[in-house]
């Protein structure tokens, strides 16, 4: 397994509210991991959150005594969202934060996921496959039918989530479990990324670069011409 992880501040924010981990080495019982988050709050709130968030996860994992995967990334997004959500009660200045997290560990051929917010995991190999699925106002808009999928990156509403750590308890998190085969590649990022650079131009450039290092430089640089509107974050891995 190979990673490579890059965070950018966008062309339009004045601070980056995103935060990143990822480790191809142990952690705690897991053999890697990727995380990524991305913060909401007035001032530097949405900066604490996404960085408690995943500090919280690793720091959890490192010392838990569990071994199965799924059970694992749940207990530690749970304790998460209970400290932030105690650091948004105890510090006026924190209240109201909170963030998206999305995290994957690879084990014996599978990789498990686990997703709240917005941000996103996918699985590259010949095409490209969401594997996540948004808890957002628009992709609720799109399974009951009042809105085309087309016009989701252009909504006004495209940046309200409906789940988020930080918020409140217990937080609901979805699972996924992927099958590996050898050379897939794996993508992490925020919505900064996936609002400015459609599915197919990620393909492309994740298929067309040389390393995992060029691939997230030339998405950042992509987001960024067109717009670069928010904070960017790629975690990329591959197998």
């Amino acid at each position: 397994m190979k990673t490579y992880s890059i965070t950018d501040i966008g062309r339009r924010r004045t601070s980056n509210q995103d935060f990143i981990y990822a480790s191809d080495q142990p952690v705690g019982s897991l053999s890697n991991l990727l995380v990524v988050a991305d913060g909401m709050g007035g001032h530097n709130a949405g900066d604490y959150a996404s960085r408690y968030t995943v500090e919280t996860m690793v720091d959890y994992i490192e010392k838990a005594g569990e071994h199965r995967p799924i059970p694992l990334l749940s207990s530690a997004i749970h304790q998460a969202n209970e400290f932030v959500m105690e650091k948004s009660r105890s510090d006026k200045a924190l209240e109201g934060m909170g963030t998206t997290v999305v995290a994957a560990t690879a084990k014996d051929g599978y990789l498990y996921v686990a997703n709240v917010g917005d941000s996103r995991l996918y699985l590259i190999d010949h095409e490209i496959e969401q594997i996540t699925r948004d808890h957002s106002l628009v992709e609720e808009m799109i399974r009951v039918g009042e809105l085309q999928r087309k016009d989701a990156r252009s909504h006004p509403d495209r940046n309200i989530i409906t789940r988020a750590v930080g918020v409140r308890t217990p937080v609901r998190i979805d699972f996924f479990d992927v099958k590996l085969e050898e050379g897939d590649k794996v993508l992490l990022c925020s919505d900064g990324l996936t609002n400015m650079v459609e599915d197919d131009e990620i393909l492309r450039i994740v298929r067309h670069s040389a390393s995992l290092k060029e691939a997230a430089q030339r998405l950042v640089n992509e987001a960024n011409k067109n717009g670069g509107k928010d904070n960017i974050s790629v975690v990329l891995a591959e197998f």
